[in-house]
């Protein structure tokens, strides 16, 4: 699934592109991918007509577009969404599930398209409330925590927040309502930095170890965002239809009885929430007392 880095690099892509548009017509082909609007494709389709796009935002793993009507076109990628910009002649993709045109397509300019394989993701126009830390996002987002790499992310209360849990630390990692953006491939890239082995309490982490955390969060993500994010196949994609090449660099994930760049020991996979956590076990020695 798209963590932080691809979500951002599909958001900058579209911010080249949306930005002061207005919209002609949208089209939903699927009725799954506007399933979270409640109204129905209809309604959805008539929200979008005649109004102008503003800069796409982000927080965590969702991006959203604010519309001159208030409201705000609110996107998630789940595992295989794909938004995608290009000639309005180009040929239909395969799994095409919603197409906006703009007032300009018809004389030589774009259109854009939400193509999801799986089906896991979804558009939706809804209104904006306060959302973490007082800043505007979409309604149905509005618990989500601050991302690390936003300014209102506060380093000391998620420390207190982690040591009032009773977790492993990379379950308290993927949790959204604490921090968002962050999931399995950046949280396991982010321990291997800290030298954390993934089960680690949160309630016993001093505050040099949270910092060592977000420290290897925050320089994992710029580095995947520098790149393009990760792509392991043609799902992921930025909105020109390319892959990232993160991929290339993670030091963790993946990289199963691969030796560590740091020791030399061969990389562990375990089994964690019906995925896989991957670590050093010279670097990142299982505690004693695990939480998982």
């Amino acid at each position: 699934m798209p963590e932080l880095p691809e979500v951002e690099v599909v958001r900058r892509g579209l911010d080249r592109w949306v930005t002061g548009r207005t919209i002609a017509s949208a089209v939903v082909l699927h009725p799954r991918a506007v399933r979270r609007h409640a109204e129905g494709p209809a309604d959805f389709a008539g929200r979008l007509a005649g109004r102008t796009m503003a800069a796409p935002r982000r927080r965590g793993k969702y991006l959203w577009i604010p519309l001159d009507s208030g409201e705000t076109l609110l996107a998630h990628l789940g595992m295989s969404g794909q938004l995608l910009v290009g000639e309005p002649e180009r040929p239909r993709e395969k799994h095409l599930r919603v197409r906006v045109s703009f007032a300009d397509s018809a004389t030589g300019g774009f259109d854009l398209r939400f193509v999801d394989q799986r089906t896991f993701g979804h558009l939706m126009v809804t209104e904006e409330t306060a959302g973490v830390a007082g800043t505007p996002v979409p309604a149905p987002i509005a618990h989500i925590a601050a991302d690390p790499l936003e300014d209102a992310f506060d380093d000391e209360a998620f420390y207190r927040a982690l040591r009032r849990r009773r977790t492993g630390v990379k379950r308290a990692l993927l949790d959204q309502s604490l921090i968002s953006g962050v999931g399995n491939i950046y949280a396991d890239e982010a321990l291997w930095r800290a030298r954390l082995h993934w089960a680690r309490p949160t309630e016993t982490l001093t505050r040099p170890e949270v910092r060592r955390v977000l420290d290897g969060v925050r320089e994992v993500m710029t580095a995947a965002l520098a790149v393009g994010g990760t792509s392991f196949d043609s799902l992921y994609v930025n909105v020109n239809g390319e892959s990232g090449y993160f991929d290339r660099s993670l030091d963790a994930y993946g990289r199963r009885d691969e030796p560590c760049r740091r020791c030399g020991t061969p990389i562990r996979r375990d089994v964690f929430m019906n995925r896989s956590s991957y670590s050093c076990p010279q670097c990142q020695p299982r505690p004693r007392r695990a939480r998982y």
